[in-house]
């Protein structure tokens, strides 16, 4: 008897997790995925929070769980139709994939920190992101635009989180830790820099990240500021001169560094709108229940896991995609 397809739209950690959980289930899934490889974000990033473990060894595992498993990459996806027969997934070029159902792990799209102008981010050169401070990490080496190690950086929290201004209220739930994390790693990769943070609320809600904001700042210096940098402005010698309000102390002060660093939020990517499929309010897809069907869609026949139904640790994600592959098997046996 011929294994079921099942589509695994997203070749993220979570579509990984979720093809390698379908196949141990008995299925024959179909990993589609937008980019040219595998590994979504993660796959881009250097070391993970609170642990400090390497992102190439959790994609290591995840690549060896997922090995042989069907792939098509460079394919995007842009509607998904679903009848009593199963769902049928079309992409940009014009290529159709059939399935009984389909696994809908997107993932998300990075905030745009071109559309907080104030930030400078595109027009100053040591203005970056913390997606762009990650592939230096990787690298080995940070530095500035001049290739000169910086002395003082500033860390910005919640640009494009949090923010009715550009449309993106929610919160982005990793960004505080990520901050943290990315603090430590700049005392460790730069000696004797100093490290601020600019936090709106410091949220450190998970196992280990109160005591890694700790460390941070006993261990490696770092210093935390609650306040907004309203403007960000460029010195003559390409340095960034920063206007805040510490809203501790409830005075502004002004502050110059020499990087300053963008913590950009998750935003819903493009194909939320295009899919056809409930939406919530912050744009990510909707599912059908969010206690008891966190994996389910509305609609028949489609599945949901990992950040396609919005901002989530890394274990979230997998433990999503497990979970969405034992769902499918209940309900296909029905």
């Amino acid at each position: 008897m011929a294994q079921e397809r099942i589509l695994v739209i997203g070749g993220g950690v979570a579509g990984m997790q979720a093809a390698a959980a379908l196949r141990e289930a008995g299925f024959a899934p179909l990993i589609l995925e937008r980019s040219a490889g595998m590994g979504g974000h993660v796959a881009q990033w250097d070391r993970l929070f609170p642990t400090q473990t390497q992102a190439q060894a959790v994609m290591a595992e995840l690549s060896s769980a997922a090995q042989g498993i069907e792939s098509v990459t460079g394919c995007e996806i842009t509607s998904l139709t679903s009848d009593a027969s199963g769902v049928t997934a079309l992409s940009a070029d014009g290529r159709r994939f059939e399935a009984r159902a389909t696994v809908v792990a997107t993932g998300f799209d990075l905030f745009d920190a071109r559309l907080k102008e104030e930030y400078g981010y595109g027009m100053y050169e040591n203005v970056i992101t913390s997606a762009e401070l990650e592939r230096m990490f990787r690298e080995g080496r940070v530095t500035m635009r001049s290739g000169e190690a910086p002395r003082r950086v500033a860390i910005l929290h919640c640009v494009g989180s949090r923010d009715e201004k550009v449309g993106q209220n929610h919160c982005s739930k990793v960004c505080c830790i990520t901050g943290i994390k990315q603090a430590i790693e700049l005392t460790e990769a730069v000696p004797g820099v100093e490290v601020t943070n600019f936090y709106m609320d410091l949220r450190a809600f998970g196992n280990g990240y109160e005591e890694l904001y700790r460390r941070s700042q006993v261990e490696h210096g770092v210093t935390y500021i609650r306040g907004r940098i309203s403007e960000a402005g460029e010195t003559q010698d390409k340095r960034i001169q920063l206007k805040v309000e510490d809203t501790l102390v409830g005075r502004p002060l002004r502050m110059t560094v020499d990087m300053l660093v963008l913590l950009v939020g998750m935003q819903a990517p493009g194909c939320c709108a295009a899919f056809g499929l409930p939406r919530q309010d912050n744009g990510f897809f909707a599912p059908r229940d969010p206690y008891t069907g966190t994996v389910l869609s509305p609609v028949r026949g489609v599945y949901l896991a990992g950040t396609a139904t919005g901002p989530k640790t890394i274990a979230e994600s997998l433990n999503e995609a497990t979970a969405v592959a034992a769902r499918i098997k209940q309900d296909l046996a029905k």
